[in-house]
């Protein structure tokens, strides 16, 4: 009998273990962020609402709740409740309008937002004070700063001010005096200027005050620049009162008979003219001479060359010590360029040049820089009607070789160590001043890349198809 009974409290006991921790399972995870403070709760509850109640948290009107507090709550789960901050108001009287506050809870961290959420309205003129420091018109505050304690409005009063040219303009000023609502309002007092009352006078509202002021000139003048206060009414008449006097060929801006409104700036342009001599270089010419007494390609310098020298006088006009104009009058060659003169080789000489093929006979050498192609590195597609031809109209092969016409005639011959005898039958568009390509079979193409001495073969050709002077030398040669 006592066993069954220890068996039953068992089992009790297991089934009661189980009901709690299928209560417990049954029970979901909400996290509150409450203002900055987070909160994690286990819960039955499905509302938002529930979970706060549950929690402790009690909430005014103007406090924010996400979600809200009829919805269903579903995992994961996060309640975000931000609280409304108690903020004092403080609405200081103008004239016959009493002072008054009152206390608002908010959200907001903006100044002017907890106004409007208060209903209380900032005028022009108002000075806003947000705890005890002057709040500019417009300021925003930083997000997540603390919001403010205290608001307290000071209200502007009027000031009618009348303008010497007859208009009106209204200021509403905090201002204690006249003088510091004038500041205040962006009017700064010149000691020749009239107010009427004085600037010390205390404002109260509805006050009328008369404003005549000096005239503010700019006036630049002999290398000054000065702010004067002036009653006259054109330039020829401040001119006067400052003592200054045009002379020659000085002028004013504005012109003398312009009349002066306040503000404007007078410039006093001194003027003078004066020459000055200029002197420039002639750049010499470089001419060459024939020497049929000397032998081809070589060169001797007969001048060396003197550059020429050209002088100018220009008139410069100045204005206040500044060249604003240059003209020039007149120029004289003082000295003519020289030309440097080179006198140039024209002798042929035609000497022997023993090579592996046997002796030739040549009559001129040039160092060139050698290549070489073929008919299918030539840059020509296979399929173009002149591809493996040459610029003669000869069939690409060896012993041919692409040359500058204007330093080797096509026609002429050529020798080349370690190439051979080749015939000038082709150019190219690189092949310029002192090239040369040499020419191969696809099958037996060699490359080249190297400077070379290239001997051109007799017979001498006429004189006139001969370029004594290579057309690549930019200068003569060292």
């Amino acid at each position: 009998m006592d066993r069954w009974r220890l068996l039953r409290s068992i089992a009790w006991l297991g089934l009661g273990a189980f009901c709690l921790w299928g209560y417990w399972r049954s029970q979901q995870t909400v996290t509150l962020l409450l203002d900055d403070r987070i909160v994690p709760i286990r819960t039955h509850q499905r509302t938002v609402a529930g979970v706060l109640r549950e929690a402790g948290v009690s909430l005014r009107p103007e406090d924010e709740v996400f979600p809200a507090p009829d919805q269903e709550i579903r995992p994961p789960a996060l309640i975000r409740v931000r609280r409304a901050q108690p903020v004092w108001i403080r609405v200081e009287g103008r004239g016959t309008e009493p002072s008054r506050q009152l206390r608002v809870y908010t959200l907001h961290r903006d100044p002017e937002a907890i106004l409007r959420q208060a209903g209380v309205e900032r005028e022009p003129g108002d000075v806003l004070w947000v705890d005890g420091q002057p709040w500019p018109l417009g300021a925003k505050t930083v997000d997540g700063g603390a919001p403010p304690g205290e608001i307290r409005i000071q209200r502007a009063a009027p000031l009618v001010l009348r303008l010497e040219d007859g208009s009106r303009r209204v200021i509403l000023t905090t201002a204690p005096t006249v003088g510091a609502a004038l500041r205040e309002a962006g009017f700064s007092l010149h000691p020749a200027d009239r107010l009427i009352p004085g600037p010390e006078t205390m404002l109260n509202g509805g006050l009328q005050v008369s404003l005549f002021r000096a005239r503010p000139i700019t006036v630049e003048a002999d290398g000054r620049v000065q702010v004067v206060h002036t009653t006259a009414r054109t330039v020829r008449d401040l001119l006067w009162e400052l003592g200054l006097t045009l002379h020659g060929q000085d002028r004013v801006i504005p012109e003398e008979g312009a009349a002066l409104q306040g503000g404007e700036t007078v410039r006093v342009i001194r003027v003078r003219e004066d020459f000055e001599i200029e002197e420039s270089p002639i750049p010499f010419r470089t001419v060459w001479e024939p020497d049929p007494n000397l032998e081809l390609d070589t060169w001797v310098q007969k001048a060396p060359g003197r550059n020429g020298l050209l002088q100018r006088r220009i008139r410069v006009r100045y204005e206040n010590g500044q060249a604003v104009a240059r003209e020039v009058v007149d120029e004289t060659v003082v000295r003519p360029p020289e030309p440097r003169v080179w006198v140039y080789g024209t002798k042929i000489v035609v000497r022997t040049l023993e090579t592996p093929e046997g002796p030739v006979e040549y009559w001129r050498r040039i160092r060139m820089l050698a290549t070489s192609y073929s008919a299918s590195t030539a840059g020509v597609h296979p399929s173009a009607p002149y591809f493996g031809r040459t610029r003669t109209g000869l069939p690409m092969q060896r012993g041919i070789v692409a040359v500058d016409p204007r330093v080797i005639r096509l026609g002429w011959r050529v020798y080349v160590p370690g190439y051979g005898i080749g015939l000038a039958a082709d150019t190219g568009g690189g092949i310029i001043g002192r090239r040369i390509d040499l020419g191969y079979n696809d099958e037996d193409l060699v490359l080249w890349y190297r400077w070379v001495d290239v001997y051109l073969l007799t017979p001498v050709p006429p004189p006139e198809s001969i370029a004594y002077v290579l057309p690549d030398w930019p200068s003569p040669p060292p």
